[in-house]
């Protein structure tokens, strides 16, 4: 029993420390990066998505993945609910970035300007990893 309790307070120290701290406004975004002088991991997705999520199921929040994003100011925006309904910060967004598929995940500077996109996802959080540090 001891053991057991020895290991759930490990894996929440670890999971607490590990994790990344996802922004889901544009702006606060913007604003963080800027402050934390970091770039901006942009995922723009949707409900009805299988391959988006994939990557919020299984990729992102693998060690490899929330290694490499400490590196970043996540950012995540819902472009559309699974009976399709549009949401308004989403919407906008996929029309300034010029989506055509989803998930589309975008590199921005601290100004919002893209630096590299990568339209579909990954299969592992190592793949992902690879990706973020080029």
């Amino acid at each position: 029993m001891k053991v057991l309790a020895a290991l759930i307070l490990v894996a929440s120290t670890l999971s607490a420390q590990g994790a990344a701290k996802w922004e889901h406004d544009y702006n606060a975004a913007l604003k963080r990066a800027k402050a934390e002088k970091k770039l901006i991991f942009m995922d723009l997705w949707t409900e009805w998505c299988g391959p988006c999520l994939h990557l919020q199921k299984n990729v992102f929040p693998t060690p490899e993945a929330q290694a490499a994003l400490a590196k970043f100011v996540p950012f995540s925006s819902l472009v559309e609910k699974r009976d399709g309904t549009p949401v308004a910060e989403g919407t906008r967004l996929a029309g300034q970035f010029r989506l055509n598929a989803y998930p589309t995940l975008v590199i921005l500077d601290a100004d919002g300007k893209e630096v590299r996109r990568q339209v579909g996802a990954f299969r592992t959080g190592a793949e992902f990893a690879a990706w973020l540090k080029q």
